[in-house]
C-alpha cells in the first residue's frame, strides 16, 4: 500500500503492507499529537519488510522534507549494532566470551579489573562507568588515549558482581577489544561485516561523503496539553541525574564537554556508544538479520541468537537508578525498555531511537527521529509505535 494515496495523510511517504494500517496511525499521530519534527519507522517480519514510512523535516529546526534515504543519528541504538560485532566474532571463534579481557587487552588487568570476564564486560557488570577525568569528543575518538585511560581506571564495583549502564564507556571498552581481537577498528569491522552484505545505510563513523544524508538533531518538548502524557521521573532518579558526584552524573559525563551532535567531526568519530548514524529501514534490517535471512545474509546462527536474548544481568542499575535487564550487550524487554514481548532484545537510544528484534513473532524494528527528547528509554513516540506493531500481529 503506497501511503501518498490515502486521504489525508499525504505528508507521510512510504509503504505499509496489509494488516500493519495501525502502526501508519500511530506514526502519524506522533506527528499530532506528540510533536513530531521529522522521523521514519520500519518493520520487518520475517525477512520481509512491511512497514517503511518517513515524514516531517530533515531537520528538527528546518523545512526542508525528511528524504527516502535521510539518517539520523541514532545515540545509544547504537550500542545495539555495536553488541553484535562481539557475539559474531565469539561465532566465528575468535573471542572467547568467558576470558579475562586481559587475555585481549593486557593493560587492562591493571587497578583490580583482571578479573573482569568478556561477559562483564558486555553486559555492564565491569564497573566502570565512569573515568575520572573524562574525555573531549577528540580523546575519545582517539583509541589509543580512550585506551588507555579506561584501563587504568578502577572499578566502582567489584566486576561482576552488580550492573550499571556504560553510557559512554561501553564503546570505548568494546573498541579496544575489537582492536585487539581483529587489528580492524569496530567502525571499519560493521563496515565490512555488517553494513556491506546487507546493504545498510548505518555507520559508526559517517563517511564525509555520506554527510549530507544526515539530518540536523535537537532537542524537543512533550506537549503539554492535547497529546501524550508527560512523565515526571522519580524522585530517586532525579535526585541522581542532579549530583554531580552520582554514577549517573559522572557516566554520562564521561564525554566532557558534551558534544555537539551535529558536528561533522563528531559524526565522523567511531563512538559505538552513542554517535552511530542510521536510517529506521537499516535498524531494522539490520535486527530482521539477527533472527535469520535477509535476502539470502544471516547474522546470528542459532545459538548466536539464543545468547543475544538471554539475561545476564538484572535488577537496580547502579547508573540509571532503575532496574534493567541486559544481554550480552543488547537492553532486554522490561519496564525500564519496554519492546515487542519477553523475548525481545535490542536497545533505544537517549531521546527516542529504538531498534530491536522480537524471535517469536519474527519482528524487527527500527525508529530514527530528529527530535531528541529528555529521557534515556521508553519514548512516548516509540512505544505508540510498538503498541501498533503489537496490535498488528496480535
Amino acid at each position: 500500500m503506497d501511503v501518498r494515496e490515502i486521504q489525508g495523510i499525504q505528508d507521510i511517504r512510504g509503504t505499509v503492507q496489509a494488516g500493519f494500517e495501525p502502526v501508519r496511525d500511530a506514526f502519524l499521530r506522533n506527528f499530532q499529537q506528540r510533536g513530531e519534527r521529522g522521523a521514519a519507522v520500519a518493520v520487518y517480519r520475517d525477512g520481509r519488510k512491511v512497514v517503511d514510512l518517513w515524514a516531517g523535516a530533515k531537520d528538527v529546526d528546518g523545512t526542508a522534507p525528511w528524504a527516502v534515504d535521510t539518517a539520523q543519528i541514532v545515540r545509544s541504538a547504537t550500542k545495539g549494532v555495536a553488541a553484535a560485532v562481539p557475539l559474531l566474532l565469539h561465532q566465528r571463534g575468535q573471542l572467547d566470551l568467558d576470558a579475562p579481557v586481559g587475555t585481549y587487552w593486557p593493560e587492562y588487568k591493571a587497578a583490580g579489573k583482571e578479573r573482569t570476564l568478556v561477559r562483564h564486560l558486555l553486559s555492564h557488570q565491569a564497573g566502570v562507568p565512569v573515568v575520572d577525568r573524562p574525555l573531549t569528543v577528540a580523546e575519545a575518538a582517539d583509541l589509543s588515549v580512550a585506551s588507555d585511560a579506561i584501563a587504568a581506571q578502577a572499578p566502582a564495583w567489584e566486576p561482576g558482581t552488580a550492573h550499571g549502564y556504560h553510557a559512554h564507556t561501553y564503546g570505548w571498552l568494546l573498541s579496544a577489544l575489537v582492536q585487539r581481537v581483529t587489528g580492524r577498528s569496530i567502525g571499519r569491522w560493521v563496515a565490512e561485516e555488517i553494513a556491506r552484505p546487507l546493504g545498510l545505510d548505518l555507520w559508526i563513523g559517517l563517511p564525509a561523503d555520506e554527510a549530507h544524508r544526515a539530518g540536523r538533531v535537537g532537542p524537543v518538548e512533550e506537549p503539554s496539553a492535547g497529546g501524550a502524557l508527560r512523565l515526571r521521573p522519580k524522585r530517586s532518579v532525579a535526585d541522581a541525574y542532579a549530583d554531580p558526584a552520582s554514577l549517573t552524573r559522572r557516566a554520562f559525563g564521561a564525554l566532557d564537554p558534551a558534544p555537539d551532535e551535529n558536528d561533522p567531526a563528531y559524526r565522523a568519530a567511531e563512538l559505538p556508544a552513542s554517535a552511530g548514524v542510521s536510517t529506521a529501514r537499516a535498524l531494522a534490517r539490520f535486527y530482521a538479520a539477527t533472527l535469520g535471512p535477509v535476502d539470502g545474509h544471516r547474522l546470528f546462527a542459532p545459538a548466536t541468537l539464543a545468547m543475544a536474548r538471554t539475561e545476564e544481568s538484572a535488577g537496580p542499575d547502579r547508573v540509571l537508578v532503575v532496574s534493567t535487564r541486559f544481554g550480552l550487550g543488547h537492553m532486554l524487554h522490561g519496564p525500564a525498555s519496554p519492546l515487542l514481548g519477553p523475548g525481545s532484545f535490542g536497545h533505544p537510544g537517549r531521546g527516542g531511537s529504538l531498534g530491536f528484534a522480537d524471535p517469536e513473532s519474527g519482528i524487527a524494528f527500527g525508529y530514527v527521529t530528529n527530535g531528541m527528547r529528555k529521557g534515556v528509554t521508553a519514548d512516548p513516540r516509540a512505544q505508540a509505535l510498538v503498541r501498533a506493531v503489537r496490535a498488528s500481529i496480535a
